[in-house]
């Protein structure tokens, strides 16, 4: 399975500074709000459960989310979000799936334009190089396991795509459908799981060096500060 590195990605999630907490708190309330949209309790929606635990991932106060539930459910009242998922080349002619969260998708458009362009890149179809995928990240103090070939037949035989074997751990994969399936067999085995979501992944990837990896990670860098911007998924090898 190809794709970007889930350790990379959670490593800068758990990183989040303080000049950038406010808006990894706003990236997180507004997944809630459009998840609650479909209901209000995490244990019957889906979506919601994913957006809980990722707000759980950075450290939001219970009271502010409860309060994205509470406006998703219409409480409160507040302007209107609508999620939006934009597609182009980056630096490096490296793809990148971006979604958006937003109360004006005007707004957004100009700024996701302006950042490709300011990278060198573009607006442009990449989704035929992408799938969606369950991605499930273990790490290695997790694996309480003496044998990992014989957890890796346990996973496929409750619904593991593929296993990926890391410096840090584990990841993964699932079928969309089969990706609470695994989540329940981690849970009854007692191994926790340093994320787990529905993510966009690449078919086919590539690697970076030098300059052009440089300008990619300034890329991305660019995406984390933008509060609309509430996920992205890439084909970088190494980032």
């Amino acid at each position: 399975m190809s794709g970007h590195s889930k350790w990379a990605t959670t490593k800068r999630a758990k990183a989040v500074t303080d000049a950038k907490k406010s808006a990894a708190f706003t990236k997180v309330a507004n997944l809630i709000t459009i998840a609650a949209r479909k209901g209000g309790d995490p244990a019957a929606n889906f979506a919601l459960r994913i957006a809980v635990d990722k707000a759980r991932a950075v450290n939001m106060p219970k009271d502010n989310i409860e309060k994205a539930i509470r406006r998703g459910m219409g409480e409160g009242g507040g302007t209107s979000l609508e999620e939006l998922i934009y597609e182009g080349i980056g630096p490096a002619k490296a793809q990148f799936v971006i979604k958006c969260v937003t109360d004006n998708k005007n707004r957004s458009a100009a700024e996701i334009r302006h950042l490709f362009s300011e990278a060198g890149g573009s607006l442009g179809s990449v989704m035929w190089n992408f799938e969606q995928k369950g991605v499930i990240g273990i790490t290695n103090e997790e694996l309480r396991i003496t044998n990992l070939d014989d957890f890796e037949l346990e996973l496929a035989d409750n619904g593991a795509e593929d296993v990926k074997r890391e410096e840090e751990g584990v990841t993964v994969f699932t079928e969309v459908e089969d990706f609470e399936k695994v989540k329940r067999f981690l849970e009854a085995k007692k191994i926790g799981v340093e994320a787990a979501e529905i993510e966009y992944v690449a078919k086919e990837d590539i690697e970076l060096q030098d300059d052009e990896l440089v300008r990619a990670e300034n890329f991305i860098d660019w995406l984390e500060k933008n509060e609309d911007v509430s996920d992205y998924y890439h084909n970088i090898k190494n980032v």
